[in-house]
């Protein structure tokens, strides 16, 4: 049985899933609350400096949940590419979950942020995070060039969900693998 969501973990995932839909700035406090289903002074008890904090953990939140798509796709995996097979075919389904969804959850984390208040420098160390967390599994896995072949897939992984959007088709997601074969 999964324990009732925190005030603060509801506020970060109806952020993180508005802020990926909308962008930041199309996002009001009052939606994200509504999403929430919270009241305003709970926003400001637990995110001290508003929208700009609350972007901060939605980041957070993203950057672990990529992190969690990643080890649970080359956690079991034989080699990186069976690996990198089942980390587009995990995406490509959240792709079909978030079908309103604007962007990439990646690109939301480091673009649609306050410009203020560190958050790029925050993004940044988030994306490092990422790509660290990819190269680690393609040296675990005996690939070349390990830190490169993360970069290399979380910049195709990006470029393919931008295409899979304009398209309206995960399948794009799907075919990535053979692309980088």
């Amino acid at each position: 049985m999964t324990a009732e969501p925190t005030t603060r973990e509801k506020l970060t995932l109806a952020a993180a899933e508005l802020f990926r839909r909308q962008g930041y700035h199309a996002t009001g406090v009052a939606e994200v609350l509504a999403l929430a289903g919270v009241p305003k002074g709970s926003l400001y008890h637990h995110f001290p400096d508003g929208k700009a904090d609350l972007a901060r953990a939605a980041a957070d939140w993203t950057a672990d949940l990529i992190a969690r798509i990643l080890d649970d796709a080359f956690a079991p995996a034989p080699d990186w590419p069976q690996g990198v097979a089942t980390f587009c075919h995990k995406l490509a389904r959240l792709f079909e979950l978030a079908a309103e969804a604007n962007a990439c959850p990646i690109s939301a984390l480091l673009f649609d942020g306050p410009q203020e208040g560190g958050f790029r420098d925050h993004a940044a160390a988030l994306l490092d995070r990422l790509l660290a967390h990819a190269g680690a599994h393609a040296a675990r896995l005996g690939a070349p060039d390990p830190q490169e072949k993360g970069e290399t897939l979380l910049i195709a992984v990006e470029g393919a969900w931008t295409l899979a959007r304009a398209r309206r088709d995960s399948d794009v997601l799907r075919r990535l693998p053979g692309r980088l074969a």
